[in-house]
């Protein structure tokens, strides 16, 4: 990432909506504009291998394992304003489990990259398959979305949830229902 050529492109963006990027106020924008989006979109740079780093482990466990509220940011590939909310894991193994630690930093690196929620919810499920190749993964996620609340229809209420269901979560209702009904309830 280039981030003095981002810069130079603040200060453009500075100028044609009428600011001074000379303002003492915004002499540092552009280094602090570069800099936010090198973390915000830090996901492009990692590897989900190195972060699953062999935290697989054999186990004789075939009930759900559930994960919820991890909270995440990223930001919306249309407006490149934020959304964010709350993700919910679940899958029920084969005989391979992985480090509980593993799903937030997984949401991590796909959530830092430019995304569309639905997209998003996807690609958390496909990469849990990918991996642990469990019985079925289940993933839901609840946004807000900026581009819905500080611009356009200006809803500040709104919220979208999206889901992804693999296995035996796509094929039994009843073990769908099972995970939308815990992840429904409140902490202890």
């Amino acid at each position: 990432m280039d981030l003095k050529k981002i810069e130079e492109n603040i200060v453009s963006i500075i100028k044609e909506i009428g600011e001074n990027p000379e303002r003492e106020g915004l002499l540092k924008t552009p280094e602090r504009v570069a800099k936010a989006y090198e973390f915000l979109t830090k996901g492009y740079k990692e590897d989900i291998k190195n972060v699953i780093n062999g935290a697989v482990f054999h186990e004789e466990y075939d009930e759900m394992v559930i994960v919820k509220d991890i909270d995440f940011y990223s930001l919306c590939e249309h407006h490149l304003l934020p959304f964010y909310g709350k993700v919910h894991i679940a899958y029920i193994p084969d005989g391979k489990i992985i480090g509980l630690s593993k799903f937030p930093r997984i949401v991590e690196i796909i959530a830092r990259r430019l995304q569309v929620q639905e997209r998003m919810t996807q690609e958390i499920a496909a990469l849990i398959d990918e991996h642990l190749s469990p019985i079925g993964v289940g993933v839901v996620v609840e946004a807000y979305h900026m581009c819905m609340m500080m611009r356009g229809v200006e809803k500040q209420n709104s919220f979208t949830i999206t889901s992804a269901m693999h296995g035996n979560f796509k094929q039994d209702a009843r073990t769908r229902s099972e995970f939308l009904n815990l992840i429904s309830h409140k902490r202890i």
